[in-house]
């Protein structure tokens, strides 16, 4: 089946090279999109709330029409070529080595005892401040990171893919997703700044992550049957709401369960103590094997979400 064939094609693309420095990503472009829009809004002394859901409008119908316009084209040249850049595309939208690789470097940096380097790379993925972070936090950090970037990376994607194909318009779908969760990224902030401008892209990505978020955390407690899956349903019913997104307490309850540590709590923001409430028990100290683990939850999660993908493509399609 064509659909089986491109979904797993992407997948294995993903597996293999991540996202190459040296080749141009669609992303990339779609943040350049935004911070085109977002500024000439700025500049027309827009109110900042309407002049954020035309950035919204804006930035997803431009994105669904190159899309469309790309694949339309791809098709005109040939339709086994549409199918190479589909696969290419669907490829471009996950993100599981990316978020490997960048927690293998902590790792790496933690176990030679770098504590400056590892806070150097800890900054480029999380929002908050990390020129005092001691080795415990850089790790809990990299852990709250890729679990929640296993639903916004990972599964997500699937899901979104998925629901594509089952409409015809898989590459369309997931980057309409990419394209709001990037949208979240660079404007979705309450701060002074971004609050009016950024707030109906972090409502719109609250919402699209609203199902992979439930159904996410449950594949990954199953993708984590080496670690303590009874007590990762446990923390995941009781601490799924712990957290200001109606969704990032889901991936993060699982992994805490899964491992018996305690994450979230106090971090610092442009020099000002924030506490979030804690997700999991402090059962154990976190250790830094634990960035390991989470990336085999999030690998094995993923893994178990395509079969299951699959099992529902052979029989509906």
């Amino acid at each position: 089946m064509t659909e089986v064939f491109i979904l797993l094609s992407a997948i294995i693309l993903d597996f293999l090279f991540g996202d190459p420095y040296n080749i141009p990503h669609p992303i990339i472009y779609i943040g350049k999109l935004i911070s085109y829009v977002e500024e000439r809004i700025r500049k027309s002394n827009t109110d900042l709330k309407k002049g954020g859901a035309l950035l919204l409008i804006l930035v997803l119908s431009t994105v669904f029409i190159s899309i469309s316009l790309i694949l339309f084209l791809a098709n005109v040249i040939h339709p086994i070529f549409k199918t190479l850049i589909t696969i290419y595309l669907l490829y471009t939208s996950l993100a599981a080595k990316c978020l490997k690789d960048e927690g293998i470097k902590i790792y790496k940096v933690l176990k030679e005892k770098d504590i400056k380097k590892a806070r150097l790379l800890i900054s480029y993925l999380v929002g908050r401040d990390t020129e005092k972070l001691e080795e415990d936090e850089i790790t809990r950090a990299t852990i709250e990171t890729i679990a929640e970037n296993t639903i916004d990376g990972v599964l997500a994607p699937i899901f979104y893919i998925f629901i594509g194909f089952l409409l015809g318009m898989p590459v369309q779908f997931v980057f309409l997703y990419k394209a709001i969760n990037t949208l979240d990224s660079m404007v979705g902030y309450i701060n002074e700044k971004y609050k009016d401008i950024g707030y109906f892209s972090a409502k719109v990505d609250d919402l699209v992550n609203f199902i992979p978020a439930r159904i996410g955390a449950v594949f990954m407690i199953l993708g984590g049957f080496k670690y303590d899956m009874k007590n990762g349903f446990k923390i995941l019913i009781r601490d799924r709401l712990n957290h200001k997104s109606p969704n990032a307490a889901y991936p993060e309850s699982a992994v805490a369960g899964l491992l018996n540590i305690q994450i979230g709590g106090e971090n610092i923001y442009f020099g000002e103590k924030i506490y979030k409430p804690t997700i999991g028990d402090k059962n154990r100290k976190i250790i830094i094997e634990d960035i390991k683990r989470t990336i085999n939850i999030m690998y094995i999660s993923e893994i178990l979400f395509v079969v299951f993908i699959i099992f529902i493509l052979l029989y509906i399609i």
